[in-house]
């Protein structure tokens, strides 16, 4: 038997990632840019049995089947491709955030599991082709390798393997606070494969956001280059509202947002029209995550708590990539 664990932390794009290109190979229709969060991480040990049998995945005790099952097996056959390797794979993760509720537990969840199955492979692979890997799990799992400041590369290879993530800036550059405003804990309805499709094929405003990308992104690039706060608040938090409003405009609409949702929005407009330095970022899903200037969030956590609807605030910041567990 050959065994390994790995970690991996969740991420949240500032510049978001909404649409694909070539679906199979999850290949994204534009670039992304996102925040590696520290503390918000799974755990995963992958093992490879003597014997043959069905792949089993267990992620918090519970067995994944359908989509989540198929996405582990279409890594899967690219290590054993990649290495000979047989034998029954066996994979165990422990998620310490809500999974399924908009916070990229996928994005976590299959970065740690191409970490934990290259290694227990043997796959002697670069972080980049290791990145792409996890890509095929979930997209947006290719910048959770990574610590710090992550672009995700879109590629024009048609295989594939040179969509991955790129660090911008490492997670000392710039120790940004961020609380994750947790308002609804339980799966989304509409899962973010179906949304993306949806929303690419119907939503009148997709292409014209589609088209601010590159613009969006050098504006990042630029804002993280410099710690420009103010610039990187007025690009981020448009950006996520792009999204959603792509989304809600799809037909039929999509809307991701909770009766919690709204207070929270209220709040950050209430600090930035105060003079209080703050933006919002929201995946697919209802929860909020709010960015602050270094040592700045944890002054504002018992404010967001008492909001009406909210479950609880997660205090996270800027973190480190995934790794091996010796």
């Amino acid at each position: 038997m050959r065994m390994a664990k790995a970690w991996a932390p969740s991420n949240i794009a500032i510049i978001k990632y909404w649409g694909k290109r070539d679906v199979p190979l999850n290949l994204p229709a534009m670039g992304s840019l996102s925040v590696t969060l520290r503390g918000l991480h799974t755990e995963t040990e992958a093992r490879f049995e003597e014997e043959p049998g069905q792949t089993r995945v267990l992620v918090d005790g519970m067995s994944v089947e359908g989509t989540g099952l198929a996405r582990v097996e279409k890594m899967l056959q690219v290590i054993r491709r990649q290495t000979g390797i047989d034998g029954r794979a066996v994979i165990t993760s422990t998620t310490n955030f809500p999974v399924g509720a908009g916070i990229a537990s996928s994005a976590s969840g299959m970065a740690a599991v191409a970490l934990a199955m290259s290694e227990a492979a043997g796959w002697d692979s670069t972080v980049e082709e290791r990145s792409a890997l996890a890509r095929l799990g979930s997209g947006s799992a290719c910048r959770s390798l990574y610590g710090g400041f992550v672009e995700w590369m879109p590629g024009v290879r048609e295989d594939g393997w040179d969509s991955h993530g790129k660090v911008v800036a490492p997670a000392d550059h710039w120790p940004l606070d961020v609380l994750v405003v947790v308002v609804d804990s339980g799966k989304k309805k509409t899962s973010s494969a179906a949304g993306m499709a949806q929303t690419a094929s119907t939503s009148p405003f997709y292409t014209s956001w589609l088209e601010r990308n590159a613009e969006d992104l050098e504006e990042t690039r630029s804002a993280i280059a410099h710690r420009d706060f103010e610039q990187l608040a007025r690009v981020g938090q448009r950006s996520a509202l792009m999204m959603h409003a792509c989304m809600m405009s799809g037909d039929p609409m999509l809307l991701y947002w909770r009766g919690g949702t709204i207070p929270v929005l209220e709040q950050v407009e209430h600090l930035q029209r105060s003079g209080s330095p703050c933006f919002f970022s929201m995946d697919a899903g209802p929860n909020v995550k709010v960015f602050f200037p270094p040592g700045e969030g944890a002054k504002q956590v018992a404010l967001f708590e008492q909001l009406p609807g909210v479950e609880c605030v997660l205090s996270s910041g800027v973190g480190p990539g995934g790794g091996i567990r010796e």
